[in-house]
């Protein structure tokens, strides 16, 4: 009896499994250009982001708003006056079936200003889901060199509701960047335990031109 309700239980995963991913998926191509909305904690924002600033770069995150990737998503490292990331899921398995396939390096054509947009990455072709939001000129991220990589390309840039942005809870710090293991591993569940102040997003999704 045991053996068959595990076979249920690993079926019904495996059945569900293709709604949250799709390799298919990460070669969508993005348009020209348009336009998404994050809803989070501290009230909306609004994104646009151009093809040309880094193609690749463009198509996974317009890969990831459409498919409803950025959903109950901790802003899990806020260090004022420079940048807020996030981009890990509460979902181990669907996190590891993006960052499996990861996004080629591209020069950086967009200056990281303001209130742009760039994926994190820590060496070569190591760009997945994880985005962080520049909280003043970090124009140094144009052409910091390391581990063979130069450069944040940026993908987007908030168009509105800045003023959000800019209350998203910093306390924190690196603390939680450096226990990026730990939040992929444990979840949402350990974030609100250990870190209750952090602002979440809530979902985000593309809008009509």
């Amino acid at each position: 009896m045991k053996k068959l309700v595990l076979v249920i239980f690993v079926l019904s995963f495996l059945g569900c499994t293709p709604k949250l991913f799709k390799e298919k998926w990460t070669k969508e191509e993005a348009p020209a250009y348009f336009k998404a909305r994050f809803e989070t904690t501290q009230g909306n924002f609004d994104i646009e982001a151009k093809r040309e600033w880094s193609p690749q770069g463009v198509d996974r995150l317009y890969q990831l708003i459409k498919r409803g990737f950025y959903t109950d998503m901790a802003i899990f490292r806020v260090v004022p006056n420079f940048v807020a990331q996030f981009g890990i899921h509460n979902d181990s398995i669907l996190n590891k079936a993006w960052n499996d396939i990861k996004i080629d390096d591209e020069p950086v054509v967009k200056k990281n200003d303001v209130m742009t947009i760039s994926f994190a990455r820590g060496g070569k072709k190591t760009r997945t889901t994880q985005i962080f939001i520049n909280l003043k000129d970090n124009h140094r991220l144009d052409a910091l060199e390391y581990s063979g990589v130069k450069g944040f390309p940026v993908v987007a840039q908030v168009i509105s509701g800045k003023e959000n942005i800019k209350k998203f809870y910093g306390e924190y710090g690196d603390k939680l960047g450096f226990r990026q293991d730990s939040i992929n591993k444990y979840g949402n569940k350990f974030i609100r335990k250990n870190y209750p102040e952090v602002d979440f997003i809530k979902k985000a999704y593309l809008l009509k031109k």
